[in-house]
């Protein structure tokens, strides 16, 4: 009798449980256990494959969506490039409106993935009829038998995580997680694993990773929209400026804010110290971490994991492009240093 064959039945179905890995050299110094949630592991390289497939697959439940329809989003690039594969594998048509911030890298393999990009300017109000949230806005009025995914907005989002990234944290880590490290965007990926954790253990620690140039610390704190706190940044997926209400503050504790230039070295370092090829975001959350401890913030007793959203070859032309940090002047300043990472710029620089 032939044995049966061992395969998925397409890519989709390797979505999710993606795994807890010791943080090793680079957390060395720090008390207590450190864990990187690897979402690179998806297929789609990012956290974002497991909200397009949720928030597509309810769509069609609901009969929102049908056969030969079009699905239209904004995305700095993850997302767009997570809901390109699943619409894609599943035969629907894919318009993206992406950030001008988002790498050539990113923009290359959305085309690649047959999705049709509108690039649109970056540093515009989020009401600017030229930001990519209004042109998707517009594309999905003009497109008939499209549906707008509007992640910002969507509570679909932070659901997603819920029943999924969440739920793995906790079982991956027995129960003994003390800290949830994670970046926010649109807010889903830490919303949705937080209101699990919580479920379990109320004084598990969410901390928000926020980048200088977004409102959402400021508003976290205050309840208020701060549009004096807004100005133009370089890492992707990460802050907002604007509020959005896929985001569930009351379940994040507190905010630590990054800066784009720690972030990308901190990256970097990652890469260099652990063996993971890490992306922009996973630099800032691992930041986060180390500014932390300079603080003593963390315990030997602390189990800590750290969100790494996506793949660091996302950003061959951004932080890992020695041609591009020099340009923005990355090699240059010597604010907020420590030790490992003078030496790793050293290194880098050729000293």
């Amino acid at each position: 009798m032939k044995q049966a064959i061992r395969a998925y039945d397409n890519i989709l179905e390797l979505v999710g449980q993606t795994p807890l890995i010791r943080l090793n050299k680079i957390t060395a110094d720090i008390p207590g256990q450190f864990f990187a949630k690897f979402e690179a592991f998806n297929p789609g390289h990012s956290n974002k494959d497991r909200i397009a497939l949720y928030i597509i697959e309810e769509a069609e439940r609901t009969g929102l969506l049908k056969p030969g329809d079009t699905i239209i989003e904004t995305t700095s690039g993850n997302t767009g490039f997570s809901i390109a594969m699943v619409s894609l594998v599943k035969g629907y048509n894919c318009i993206l409106a992406v950030s001008s911030k988002s790498s050539t890298d990113k923009i290359n393999m959305l085309r690649a993935m047959g999705a049709k990009v509108y690039v649109c300017p970056a540093n515009v109000a989020a009401d600017d009829p030229r930001s990519y949230y209004q042109v998707a806005k517009r594309l999905h009025q003009e497109i008939h038998g499209s549906i707008y995914i509007n992640q910002y907005f969507n509570d679909l989002n932070a659901r997603a995580h819920y029943l999924s990234t969440g739920k793995e944290i906790w079982e991956h880590t027995a129960g003994q997680i003390t800290h949830l490290v994670a970046p926010s965007g649109t807010g889903g990926t830490i919303s949705g694993s937080a209101q699990y954790l919580k479920e379990q253990n109320p004084d598990i620690q969410i901390i928000g990773v926020d980048a200088y140039g977004s409102v959402l610390k400021k508003y976290h704190e205050t309840q208020e929209l701060d549009t004096n706190e807004i100005y133009p940044y370089r890492i992707e997926g990460l802050g907002k400026n604007l509020i959005p209400t896929a985001t569930d503050f009351q379940s994040i504790d507190f905010f630590e804010k990054v800066n784009d230039e720690d972030s990308a070295h901190r990256a970097r370092l990652v890469t260099q110290m652990e063996g993971m090829f890490v992306g922009y975001t996973c630099g800032a959350a691992m930041q986060a971490v180390a500014q932390l401890a300079e603080r003593n913030y963390f315990k030997p007793s602390d189990v800590v994991v750290v969100m790494f959203p996506d793949h660091g070859s996302r950003y061959l032309s951004k932080i890992y492009s020695q041609e591009w940090m020099n340009e923005q002047g990355f090699f240059d300043s010597q604010h907020n240093e420590d030790p490992k990472r003078v030496e790793f710029i050293n290194e880098m620089k050729g000293e």
